[in-house]
């Protein structure tokens, strides 16, 4: 591809065919509309699609010239395309939620369960909830679910009393919450996976375990707003980044591409918003000043106020909601910097 002289070259690494082809294009058509919305003439995005293969995906962005990379969305993705970027001097901006990817070059944008998990824990704690069980699924997100857990119980000061794997199938379930109604005495249970399973989970647990339990959710639930209403999970808490400013997002997308957004759209917004932030003091041509990623002060979004830790993984100012067939309603609101 020519050089450009007047814009900055950015690579959007998303799936465009395959499976996960409906997510990649809404954050392929998010990004789009920050540019839009932004009316930003500085930068020129390239979508490379990852379905077809994360590292010959990247190899092209590194030849037509790319100076950053927004994605991959998996965290296999991330970690293939990591050591190409990573001797291009190329950061990479990954939307994946795994923490385990970032690091030396490497940015994670996702939603981190163990920070849902902390906020949502300490909330409880907060309000007298002091024995702690889990439900979690087996699996790299029920293994970090469980880490996150053990670690924000202890750091609360309370105690995790019982905690039981599962696999995604009902008999699996009912074993999980049969061997945990062995242990009745807890106040609370996180349910580690998405609303729709969480649903079923609670139905079994008043039934067989504790009928006066406080149920528990990660940011899985944010995405399956409709499941929330179900009368079975009324009462019950989860920790996400706030949807107020999504909702106008997700409008202003249906009324440009004719249906609604997938929630990680908001990632594909919100990282070229940053982009955009940070390149007001990019040369053209220059390499990406990756060092001002490091800003403490944080980025501010669609999702609200993020920055990046040491480690590379966006730390988010996360809101405490209450399920109720009636609405959601946000009982412990989101800081609106990190100086709050």
């Amino acid at each position: 591809m020519p050089k450009d002289q007047a814009r900055h070259r950015v690579a959007l690494l998303v799936p465009l065919s395959g499976p996960n082809a409906a997510v990649g294009q809404s954050i392929a058509n998010a990004t789009t509309m920050a540019l839009i919305d932004t009316g930003n003439k500085s930068l020129r995005v390239t979508t490379y699609d990852t379905a077809t293969g994360a590292v010959a995906a990247a190899q092209r962005a590194l030849t037509d010239g790319n100076r950053l990379f927004l994605g991959p969305l998996l965290s296999e993705d991330a970690t293939a395309v990591a050591p190409a970027a990573r001797k291009a001097g190329v950061p990479v901006i990954s939307y994946s939620n795994d923490s385990a990817v970032a690091g030396d070059g490497v940015f994670v944008m996702g939603f981190s369960p163990a920070q849902s998990i902390e906020r949502v824990v300490r909330y409880a704690k907060g309000r007298g909830v002091q024995r702690f069980a889990a439900l979690v699924p087996s699996g790299v997100y029920g293994r970090n679910v469980s880490t996150a857990i053990i670690r924000s119980v202890e750091g609360a000061g309370a105690n995790l009393v019982a905690m039981k794997s599962y696999e995604r199938q009902p008999k699996s379930l009912e074993r999980a919450v049969a061997e945990l109604g062995r242990n009745q005495n807890y106040d609370a249970v996180l349910i580690g996976d998405n609303a729709r399973l969480a649903v079923s989970a609670v139905t079994l647990i008043r039934k067989s375990s504790s009928p006066q339990a406080r149920i528990l959710g990660t940011e899985l639930w944010a995405a399956e707003l409709g499941a929330l209403r179900v009368a079975a999970l009324g009462g019950s808490w989860y920790a996400s980044v706030s949807d107020s400013r999504y909702r106008d997002l997700a409008a202003g997308y249906r009324r440009q591409f004719g249906k609604a957004p997938f929630r990680l759209a908001s990632l594909g917004y919100d990282s070229m918003l940053l982009v955009i932030k940070v390149a007001r003091n990019w040369p053209i041509g220059a390499p990406f000043p990756g060092d001002q990623l490091r800003d403490q002060d944080g980025f501010v979004g669609v999702d609200g106020v993020f920055r990046f830790g040491p480690n590379g993984v966006a730390q988010r100012a996360l809101e405490v909601n209450e399920t109720n067939p009636a609405a959601i309603k946000t009982v412990s609101a989101a800081p609106t910097s990190f100086k709050d």
